[in-house]
Protein backbone atom coordinates (compact mmCIF):
# COMPACT_ATOMS: atom_id res chain seq x y z
CA UNK A 1 0.00 0.00 0.00
CA UNK A 2 1.39 3.39 -0.99
CA UNK A 3 0.77 6.81 1.22
CA UNK A 4 1.64 10.21 0.19
CA UNK A 5 0.47 13.26 1.97
CA UNK A 6 -0.56 15.43 -0.99
CA UNK A 7 -1.95 14.90 -4.01
CA UNK A 8 -4.09 15.67 -6.74
CA UNK A 9 -6.13 12.88 -7.23
CA UNK A 10 -5.24 9.54 -5.67
CA UNK A 11 -7.31 8.25 -8.80
CA UNK A 12 -4.67 10.21 -11.36
CA UNK A 13 -1.66 8.98 -9.78
CA UNK A 14 -3.00 5.14 -9.78
CA UNK A 15 -3.75 5.68 -13.85
CA UNK A 16 -0.32 6.49 -14.25
CA UNK A 17 1.01 3.29 -12.02
CA UNK A 18 -1.14 1.11 -13.80
CA UNK A 19 0.43 2.21 -17.19
CA UNK A 20 3.98 1.87 -16.08
CA UNK A 21 2.63 -1.99 -15.09
CA UNK A 22 1.04 -1.67 -11.55
CA UNK A 23 0.07 -5.15 -10.53
CA UNK A 24 -3.31 -6.15 -8.90
CA UNK A 25 -4.77 -5.24 -5.39
CA UNK A 26 -2.23 -1.88 -5.43
CA UNK A 27 -3.77 1.01 -2.96
CA UNK A 28 -2.52 4.37 -2.98
CA UNK A 29 -3.87 6.80 -0.36
CA UNK A 30 -3.30 10.09 0.30
CA UNK A 31 -4.19 12.44 3.68
CA UNK A 32 -5.32 15.11 1.46
CA UNK A 33 -6.25 15.78 -2.52
CA UNK A 34 -6.36 18.84 -4.58
CA UNK A 35 -8.02 18.00 -7.20
CA UNK A 36 -10.45 15.07 -6.22
CA UNK A 37 -12.89 14.26 -8.74
CA UNK A 38 -16.51 12.33 -8.12
CA UNK A 39 -19.22 11.00 -10.55
CA UNK A 40 -19.81 12.92 -13.56
CA UNK A 41 -16.46 14.66 -13.08
CA UNK A 42 -18.07 16.24 -9.85
CA UNK A 43 -15.33 18.20 -7.30
CA UNK A 44 -14.76 16.01 -4.69
CA UNK A 45 -14.40 17.65 -1.69
CA UNK A 46 -11.01 16.55 0.60
CA UNK A 47 -10.14 17.83 4.31
CA UNK A 48 -7.31 16.76 5.94
CA UNK A 49 -9.28 13.59 8.32
CA UNK A 50 -11.22 11.55 5.96
CA UNK A 51 -10.61 8.66 3.67
CA UNK A 52 -9.30 9.43 0.14
CA UNK A 53 -7.75 6.38 -2.06
CA UNK A 54 -7.73 4.42 -5.01
CA UNK A 55 -7.19 0.60 -5.87
CA UNK A 56 -6.23 -1.44 -8.78
CA UNK A 57 -7.97 -4.41 -10.35
CA UNK A 58 -6.40 -6.36 -13.31
CA UNK A 59 -9.13 -7.50 -15.51
CA UNK A 60 -8.82 -11.65 -15.98
CA UNK A 61 -10.26 -13.75 -18.47
CA UNK A 62 -13.76 -14.40 -17.52
CA UNK A 63 -14.10 -11.41 -14.78
CA UNK A 64 -17.78 -10.05 -14.78
CA UNK A 65 -18.31 -6.65 -16.61
CA UNK A 66 -15.74 -4.29 -15.22
CA UNK A 67 -18.38 -1.99 -14.58
CA UNK A 68 -19.96 -3.79 -11.62
CA UNK A 69 -16.60 -3.46 -9.88
CA UNK A 70 -18.54 -0.06 -8.84
CA UNK A 71 -20.77 -2.66 -6.96
CA UNK A 72 -17.93 -4.51 -5.11
CA UNK A 73 -16.70 -1.48 -3.89
CA UNK A 74 -19.70 -0.77 -2.38
CA UNK A 75 -19.99 -3.80 -0.33
CA UNK A 76 -16.80 -3.51 0.72
CA UNK A 77 -17.15 -0.02 2.10
CA UNK A 78 -20.42 -1.17 3.52
CA UNK A 79 -18.91 -3.98 5.28
CA UNK A 80 -15.89 -1.79 6.61
CA UNK A 81 -17.46 0.83 7.93
CA UNK A 82 -20.48 -1.34 9.22
CA UNK A 83 -17.38 -2.92 11.13
CA UNK A 84 -16.55 0.58 12.96
CA UNK A 85 -19.96 1.26 14.15
CA UNK A 86 -21.84 -2.54 14.45
CA UNK A 87 -24.67 -0.61 17.15
CA UNK A 88 -26.22 1.26 14.45
CA UNK A 89 -26.32 -0.75 11.28
CA UNK A 90 -29.41 -0.94 10.87
CA UNK A 91 -29.49 2.51 9.72
CA UNK A 92 -26.59 1.68 7.30
CA UNK A 93 -28.32 1.58 3.38
CA UNK A 94 -26.92 1.04 0.11
CA UNK A 95 -28.08 3.11 -2.57
CA UNK A 96 -27.60 1.84 -6.46
CA UNK A 97 -25.09 2.20 -7.50
CA UNK A 98 -22.60 3.05 -5.17
CA UNK A 99 -23.61 5.50 -2.17
CA UNK A 100 -23.53 4.11 1.64
CA UNK A 101 -25.88 6.57 3.46
CA UNK A 102 -26.34 6.68 7.38
CA UNK A 103 -30.31 7.67 7.77
CA UNK A 104 -29.91 8.44 4.29
CA UNK A 105 -27.25 11.16 4.61
CA UNK A 106 -24.49 10.52 1.89
CA UNK A 107 -21.14 8.71 3.66
CA UNK A 108 -19.17 7.84 0.95
CA UNK A 109 -18.59 7.83 -3.01
CA UNK A 110 -16.86 5.55 -5.73
CA UNK A 111 -15.81 6.29 -8.80
CA UNK A 112 -14.21 3.88 -11.29
CA UNK A 113 -11.77 4.84 -14.35
CA UNK A 114 -10.63 2.23 -17.09
CA UNK A 115 -7.12 1.83 -18.02
CA UNK A 116 -6.13 -0.79 -20.71
CA UNK A 117 -7.17 -4.25 -18.69
CA UNK A 118 -6.95 -1.87 -15.51
CA UNK A 119 -9.99 -0.49 -13.67
CA UNK A 120 -9.45 1.96 -10.94
CA UNK A 121 -11.56 2.55 -8.25
CA UNK A 122 -11.72 5.71 -6.37
CA UNK A 123 -12.54 6.16 -2.51
CA UNK A 124 -13.91 9.00 -0.21
CA UNK A 125 -15.16 8.28 2.67
CA UNK A 126 -16.42 11.08 5.30
CA UNK A 127 -14.63 10.25 8.15
CA UNK A 128 -13.69 13.41 10.09
CA UNK A 129 -16.27 16.04 8.47
CA UNK A 130 -18.74 16.04 5.51
CA UNK A 131 -18.81 18.43 2.37
CA UNK A 132 -22.60 20.67 2.12
CA UNK A 133 -24.14 19.41 -0.84
CA UNK A 134 -26.69 21.47 -2.71
CA UNK A 135 -28.97 18.54 -3.86
CA UNK A 136 -28.52 15.95 -1.18
CA UNK A 137 -28.01 15.47 2.69
CA UNK A 138 -24.27 14.47 4.02
CA UNK A 139 -22.70 13.22 7.28
CA UNK A 140 -19.28 11.83 8.59
CA UNK A 141 -18.85 8.72 11.35
CA UNK A 142 -17.47 11.84 13.48
CA UNK A 143 -21.19 13.25 13.67
CA UNK A 144 -22.22 9.71 14.13
CA UNK A 145 -20.59 9.76 17.37
CA UNK A 146 -17.12 7.23 15.98
CA UNK A 147 -14.01 8.17 15.46
CA UNK A 148 -12.15 6.31 13.06
CA UNK A 149 -8.53 6.93 11.97
CA UNK A 150 -7.87 6.86 8.23
CA UNK A 151 -4.70 4.37 9.03
CA UNK A 152 -7.80 1.86 10.46
CA UNK A 153 -10.27 2.64 7.74
CA UNK A 154 -7.52 1.26 5.04
CA UNK A 155 -6.84 -1.81 6.85
CA UNK A 156 -10.37 -2.48 7.21
CA UNK A 157 -11.43 -1.69 3.55
CA UNK A 158 -8.56 -3.19 2.19
CA UNK A 159 -9.22 -6.72 3.57
CA UNK A 160 -13.24 -6.40 2.76
CA UNK A 161 -12.39 -5.27 -0.90
CA UNK A 162 -9.45 -8.35 -1.54
CA UNK A 163 -12.53 -10.68 -0.42
CA UNK A 164 -15.18 -9.47 -2.65
CA UNK A 165 -12.86 -9.11 -6.09
CA UNK A 166 -12.21 -12.35 -4.87
CA UNK A 167 -15.85 -13.25 -4.75
CA UNK A 168 -17.26 -11.82 -7.78
CA UNK A 169 -14.52 -13.79 -9.70
CA UNK A 170 -14.85 -17.11 -7.95
CA UNK A 171 -19.09 -17.09 -7.97
CA UNK A 172 -19.66 -14.38 -10.40
CA UNK A 173 -21.95 -11.11 -9.78
CA UNK A 174 -24.77 -12.61 -8.47
CA UNK A 175 -22.84 -13.04 -4.95
CA UNK A 176 -22.55 -9.60 -5.04
CA UNK A 177 -25.78 -8.27 -5.85
CA UNK A 178 -27.37 -10.40 -3.36
CA UNK A 179 -25.08 -8.92 -0.77
CA UNK A 180 -26.03 -5.85 -2.41
CA UNK A 181 -29.60 -5.87 -1.75
CA UNK A 182 -29.05 -7.26 1.69
CA UNK A 183 -27.47 -3.80 2.69
CA UNK A 184 -29.75 -1.76 0.76
CA UNK A 185 -33.27 -0.06 1.54
CA UNK A 186 -36.05 -2.27 0.97
CA UNK A 187 -38.06 -3.29 -2.09
CA UNK A 188 -41.06 -0.83 -2.44
CA UNK A 189 -38.48 2.21 -1.42
CA UNK A 190 -39.64 5.40 -3.05
CA UNK A 191 -37.14 6.52 -5.81
CA UNK A 192 -36.39 9.65 -7.91
CA UNK A 193 -33.83 8.87 -10.77
CA UNK A 194 -32.78 11.81 -13.08
CA UNK A 195 -31.52 9.90 -16.58
CA UNK A 196 -27.91 11.36 -18.65
CA UNK A 197 -30.89 12.57 -21.17
CA UNK A 198 -32.47 14.58 -18.57
CA UNK A 199 -35.65 12.30 -18.06
CA UNK A 200 -37.13 12.57 -14.29
CA UNK A 201 -38.48 9.63 -13.25
CA UNK A 202 -40.58 8.59 -10.01
CA UNK A 203 -41.24 4.84 -8.92
CA UNK A 204 -40.36 2.68 -6.38
CA UNK A 205 -37.05 0.00 -6.04
CA UNK A 206 -37.44 -3.44 -7.61
CA UNK A 207 -33.85 -4.76 -7.07
CA UNK A 208 -31.21 -4.80 -9.04
CA UNK A 209 -31.29 -6.54 -13.00
CA UNK A 210 -28.92 -9.61 -13.65
CA UNK A 211 -26.01 -7.22 -14.88
CA UNK A 212 -26.41 -4.97 -11.68
CA UNK A 213 -28.59 -2.58 -13.72
CA UNK A 214 -31.13 -0.87 -11.34
CA UNK A 215 -34.70 -1.60 -11.79
CA UNK A 216 -37.27 0.61 -11.02
CA UNK A 217 -40.94 -0.28 -10.84
CA UNK A 218 -43.06 2.70 -12.20
CA UNK A 219 -46.84 3.59 -11.74
CA UNK A 220 -48.10 2.08 -14.64
CA UNK A 221 -46.78 -1.53 -13.44
CA UNK A 222 -43.49 -1.37 -15.80
CA UNK A 223 -39.85 -1.81 -14.89
CA UNK A 224 -37.59 0.73 -16.20
CA UNK A 225 -33.50 -0.86 -16.52
CA UNK A 226 -31.81 2.04 -15.37
CA UNK A 227 -27.60 1.28 -15.93
CA UNK A 228 -26.71 5.37 -15.51
CA UNK A 229 -28.16 8.02 -13.45
CA UNK A 230 -28.17 9.78 -10.21
CA UNK A 231 -30.98 8.26 -7.91
CA UNK A 232 -32.69 10.21 -4.95
CA UNK A 233 -34.98 8.60 -2.02
CA UNK A 234 -38.26 10.43 -1.62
Amino acid sequence: MLHVPETGSTNADLRQLAEAGGEDGLWLRADRQTAGRGRQGRDWSSPIGNYYGSTLVRLQPGDPSPATLALVAAVAIEEAVRSCLPAIEDRLRLKWPNDLLIDGAKLSGILLERVGDAVIIGIGINLASAPDLPDRATTSLAAQGVAVSVASMQDRLSEAMSCWVEAWRTWGLSAVTARWESRAHPRGTPLNARLPDGQSLDGVFDGLAGDGALRLGLADGSVHVIHAGDIFLI
